[in-house]
């Protein structure tokens, strides 16, 4: 049984489903020109409501991680890696996904990852791999 799914709101539609294009979407301010991860409507910096999904390279790196080897729902297989990535093109944009790649071992602070996408029913959700 994978993680539940998210729900799909005005504010974070294009991040959960830009995926079916293959393209990750963080909104951004058309204001002030700042990256809003997780997405919201309004802008925390200038207030403004003139934010937009903004696309995305899907490449950063590692900024921290942990492997977790608990089994927290039933039939979660384990053990999987949980990563924050710093994206290389959002400046200050941090995302929390789960991490694959064959060996957990290979996983490591600074290595460079890129975005992926899993269909699970309307959600695309974001995952990284090891470049």
């Amino acid at each position: 049984m994978p993680l539940p799914l998210p729900e799909i709101t005005p504010e974070n539609e294009a991040y959960w489903t830009a995926g079916e294009r293959g393209e990750l979407r963080i909104m951004a301010c058309k204001a002030c020109d700042h990256r809003i991860n997780p997405p919201q409507l309004v802008c925390p910096v200038c207030l403004s409501r003139d934010v937009a999904p903004m696309l995305a390279s899907g490449r950063g790196t590692v900024h921290t991680f942990t492997i977790n080897r608990q089994q927290w729902i039933p039939d979660l297989e384990v053990p999987y890696a949980l990563a924050i990535v710093d994206l290389d093109d959002q400046p200050g944009v941090r995302i929390t996904a789960q991490l694959r790649c064959d060996d957990l071992a290979d996983i490591a602070i600074g290595k460079p990852v890129s975005v992926a996408f899993e269909q699970r029913e309307e959600v695309f959700v974001p995952y990284f791999t090891l470049d």
